[in-house]
């Protein structure tokens, strides 16, 4: 991609944003960054749903011929595919004129197939960064993809299902499943389903929030109790390696950290230029 393809568009890097969780922000600043360090857009803006600074101010304050929509989502979900769309007055179509710029909204990052790359990436480094007794190979790992899940939307674990799906057809580790905080396979099925003595936990969320730095370690096997206090301490919620259940477990940071995430959301840019097509709205 180079600049001269995008030189007259802005993108903005959504994010769903609360202000509960002063680190829920980190991944969509971050990225942001590394894409203006590229120079391939005009702009790049932060924006969030549910923070400072919110969507349509953002979008507001733009004058550039094109804006393209990311969000920095998990799942083609509710708020995703819904509530966002619907409030920005896409209505359906992931195009619209304004009177001021062409807006694209794209699909969110998660669901992307490329994702794998992210995923594989996280449980290479965690391995190699904690080698206890030694960095396991591929084929002694377990790795375990940890989605939130619910069965109020049936879309929330598609991208979890998929990227197993993807990463069991690599042969690349001694097995891949996923689990769930609110659906089955829970997280702690895990220690049951791992045929290896090795595992690596991934989270597939975006930020590292309350799922990811308590309930997720918690349904690991640690207690609530010293996880919190870890917490209040500033300190990791998990040791890598631990030994739980006669395996020894790494645990890794969220996906959305993953610096390949940047790569993802230029990937959803391009999608949006090729499907564009007669799906554009005026307002």
């Amino acid at each position: 991609m180079k600049r001269d393809e995008f030189g007259d568009a802005a993108l903005v890097v959504l994010g769903h944003g609360t202000e509960q969780n002063a680190g829920s922000a980190a991944p969509v600043y971050q990225h942001a960054a590394e894409l203006r360090r590229r120079k391939l857009f005009a702009e790049v803006r932060e924006a969030f749903w549910k923070q400072e600074p919110p969507i349509k101010i953002v979008l507001a304050s733009l004058s550039t011929p094109r804006v393209f929509i990311v969000p920095l989502f998990i799942s083609e979900g509710y708020f995703s595919d819904e509530v966002i769309p619907r409030e920005l007055g896409f209505a359906g179509h992931s195009s619209l004129v304004t009177r001021h710029s062409s807006l694209l909204y794209c699909r969110p990052v998660g669901s992307h197939d490329s994702m794998t790359n992210v995923i594989l990436c996280r449980a290479k480094e965690i391995v190699e960064k904690y080698p206890f007794p030694r960095a396991p190979r591929p084929a002694e790992i377990t790795l375990f993809i940890a989605g939130h899940g619910t069965e109020k939307n049936e879309n929330s674990r598609q991208p979890v299902d998929r990227q197993v799906e993807l990463i069991r057809a690599l042969n690349l580790d001694g097995g891949v499943h996923a689990i769930f905080l609110e659906e089955s396979p829970r997280i702690s099925e895990c220690y049951r389903l791992a045929q290896t003595k090795s595992l690596v936990v991934a989270p597939f969320f975006i930020s590292d929030g309350l799922h990811t730095q308590e309930d997720i370690p918690v349904l690991l096997g640690e207690a609530r109790a010293a996880v919190r206090q870890r917490l209040a301490a500033g300190q990791p919620t998990w040791r890598n390696p631990t030994e739980k259940n006669g395996k020894r477990v790494w645990y890794t940071p969220a996906i959305g950290s993953e610096p390949h995430l940047a790569d993802v959301i230029l990937e959803r840019v391009r999608e949006a230029c090729r499907s564009r097509g007669d799906e554009t709205r005026t307002e």
